[in-house]
């Protein structure tokens, strides 16, 4: 999954720069903020430590081990970018360990229950990977707060580990990372102090962009599986990723099973995440079903190409007690390469099929809580987000290897 998206650039190329110096030219046909620019390093396998220079200023930088073998295979950084400008990069790779310590702008964790914990945002087990077989009566109740979460300064998600793989919300009054102190479970006290909390109910649904299976009438589960994994890829300056795989995959008793890896990557100041499938064999000829959920009461918006959104308010759950109703703003986009269709709303999705290519599968979600100091407030100013949010991701910033 290392190659060119809509509002960043995956570079792979051999390349053959001398030493351990690379030059980049970076450009852009539309204005970007924080633009994400990531570097294959498979012709550098001895580099440990980066620094990055973005017309001559140093910008923080983050080296990832995405297949956990030791080596670094990609090296991430931002840049902001003006319509028509273009950007002289100068990479510095070097073999010794002394990578500049940047502040962090994401985090990621995945936490066991401890039973002598029983403050719920206290638990100490910390995970950076789990496995569970076909055994486990009830995957969902595992992890605390039921699967891997993860966050930038904006938003923060988690991902549930049972057969919805639901991505469930969180939303932040004020921009900052919160997971390590809340753990998506935030106290009466921390709430006082302005932090956020879970911000919508998802139940059965989609939630924000889970995939599901599609039986040609209705989406199916990802149920029955040999195996469930959860990953932390990784987490820093720039970026974090996280995987969800599933093994044995079988989505109906006449199709034989199927492995899939899903990759979520979450920039720092994006209040968007990608999503990037990998399944174990071209399947092409299958549909596979996405969308978000139908908040109750929500005002929806369509372009009919691939964009999707709406803006409404519910309560994120069953207890209207200790809970406030809340509003947010949800969007998917999905390219026209892997579309099939738009489907009418029903009480509880935003439905969408799409096709693999191949093995691949890729698609973008975005959110917003209107609690947010720094966010949207209406269903017009989100909606107008989402139309210059497509605009970044169907025109991608270009980046060429100067000799």
């Amino acid at each position: 999954m290392k190659h060119a998206i809509a509002f960043f650039v995956s570079l792979f190329v051999s390349l053959c720069a001398r030493g351990q110096e690379i030059h980049l030219s970076v450009s852009s046909d539309v204005a970007q903020e924080q633009a994400p620019v990531t570097l294959n390093l498979l012709a550098h396998p001895s580099a440990r430590s980066a620094t990055v220079l973005v017309n001559g200023k140093e910008v923080p930088c983050q080296l990832d081990d995405l297949d956990d073998d030791g080596r670094y295979d990609e090296l991430a950084f931002l840049t902001d970018i003006d319509k028509g400008e273009k950007q002289q990069v100068v990479i510095h790779l070097s073999p010794e360990e002394r990578q500049t310590p940047y502040p962090a702008r994401t985090y990621a964790e995945m936490v066991l229950r401890n039973p002598k914990v029983k403050e719920k945002n206290k638990h100490d087990i910390y995970l950076s990977a789990i496995t569970l077989d076909a055994t486990t009566k009830n995957p969902f109740l595992v992890l605390h707060h039921h699967g891997v979460a993860f966050e930038n300064e904006l938003v923060a998600m988690r991902i549930y580990m049972d057969e919805r793989q639901t991505v469930d919300l969180y939303g932040k009054y004020h921009k900052g990372l919160e997971l390590h102190d809340t753990q998506f479970y935030t106290s009466k006290t921390q709430k006082e102090q302005g932090y956020g909390d879970d911000i919508l109910w998802v139940g059965n649904t989609f939630g924000l962009g889970a995939l599901r299976g599609w039986n040609g009438m209705s989406p199916t589960m990802v149920s029955p599986v040999k195996r469930r994994s959860q990953r932390i890829v990784c987490m820093g300056p720039v970026r974090t990723i996280v995987e969800v795989a599933d093994k044995g995959w079988q989505r109906t008793p006449d199709t034989d099973p199927i492995d899939m890896i899903q990759r979520y990557t979450l920039y720092a100041g994006h209040r968007d995440v990608e999503v990037d499938v990998t399944f174990g064999q071209d399947l092409s000829s299958s549909l596979f079903s996405t969308g978000i959920v139908n908040v109750k009461g929500s005002e929806e918006y369509s372009d009919k190409e691939g964009l999707r959104g709406c803006w409404g308010t519910d309560w994120p759950a069953t207890d209207t007690l200790n809970w406030k109703r809340e509003t947010v703003g949800l969007g998917i986009f999905i390219l026209k390469k892997y579309r099939d269709r738009e489907w009418p709303a029903n009480n509880d999705n935003y439905l969408l099929t799409i096709r693999p290519d191949g093995r691949q599968l890729r698609y973008h979600l975005t959110y917003t809580s209107a609690n947010e100091d720094f966010g949207f407030h209406s269903a017009k100013t989100w909606f107008a987000f989402l139309k210059d949010w497509k605009k970044r991701l169907t025109h991608p910033v270009k980046v060429q290897v100067i000799p």
